[in-house]
């Protein structure tokens, strides 16, 4: 049996003053583009850029807002040469930050939140992220009721895959993510981190975005910083790449690397170029 390839890793770049993990930290332009690029050289191949904060509790910023936080930093990371995905669940943000020089679409509502959004994405031919999703962050806690999480997921997962292979999206450009954290509980992130590829439709690459998610949080003493969560992320990410996951989608990228770094090296006898 062949091993699984090594993941690749996504930056996350909140340019927003209310992200749980770094909110406020990269809202200035400069700011943001300066430490996308330390992500860069510390071994992200895509850097995620996202205006609206997706915190539970949460209530949604104004499309004007959201554009005017990412519009700027994606072309300046465009003018580096840098692979932009731009988070966003609004179909016309998705357009300008095409035109702004972004590459690929991550929506976290998976077609959900707007109507228009699968449209953008099939014209586009680009890569694009169909997360699993269930409602906006000020509801999605009281959604998180499952019979069977893995079941669930896979089967609502399906119907936004048809929908948007019916909206003239090519599969081979579909990368589907189980949504962790999102309308899920503990138990539910574990069992979708453990299982995980029971709760993925087969044919798509996968992307995880678990990073300093409040399931790992409570692995630490109470009153930790939310860095913290940065090592148990990491190591996270080595377990889900022995499960062959495409990409992790993460806030430490060096710490990342650092993992998968001995990840690989434990697998193949050290690293090899």
């Amino acid at each position: 049996m062949s091993q699984a390839p090594r993941p690749q890793i996504w930056g996350v770049l909140n340019v927003t003053p209310d992200s749980f993990s770094d909110g406020g930290k990269f809202l200035q332009s400069q700011t943001a583009v300066d430490h996308a690029l330390g992500m860069v050289e510390a071994g992200a191949c895509v850097i995620d850029v996202g205006g609206e904060s997706t915190k539970p509790g949460v209530s949604r910023v104004d499309w004007s807002v959201e554009q005017d936080r990412v519009l700027p930093v994606i072309e300046q990371l465009a003018g580096h040469g840098i692979v932009v995905s731009i988070d966003t669940m609004r179909a016309d943000t998705a357009q300008r930050a095409l035109d702004a020089g972004a590459q690929i679409i991550n929506d976290v509502s998976g077609g959900l939140a707007d109507a228009g959004m699968f449209g953008v994405m099939a014209a586009a031919q680009c890569d694009v992220v169909l997360m699993h999703w269930r409602g906006h962050s000020d509801q999605m806690d009281s959604l998180a009721h499952y019979d069977s999480v893995l079941d669930e997921v896979r089967n609502e997962l399906v119907v936004r895959v048809d929908a948007a292979l019916e909206a003239g999206i090519a599969q081979e450009r579909i990368v589907l993510d189980p949504g962790l954290g999102f309308a899920k509980t503990p138990a539910h992130n574990w069992a979708l981190a453990t299982g995980l590829f029971q709760a993925m439709p087969e044919g798509f690459r996968t992307l995880v975005g678990a990073s300093r998610k409040r399931f790992l949080g409570e692995l630490l003493p109470e009153g930790h910083a939310v860095e913290e969560r940065d090592s148990v992320s990491s190591h996270l990410g080595a377990r889900l790449a022995d499960q062959g996951v495409w990409a992790l989608r993460v806030h430490n990228v060096s710490e990342q690397a650092a993992a998968l770094n001995l990840w690989q090296a434990f697998r193949e006898g050290g690293l090899h170029e």
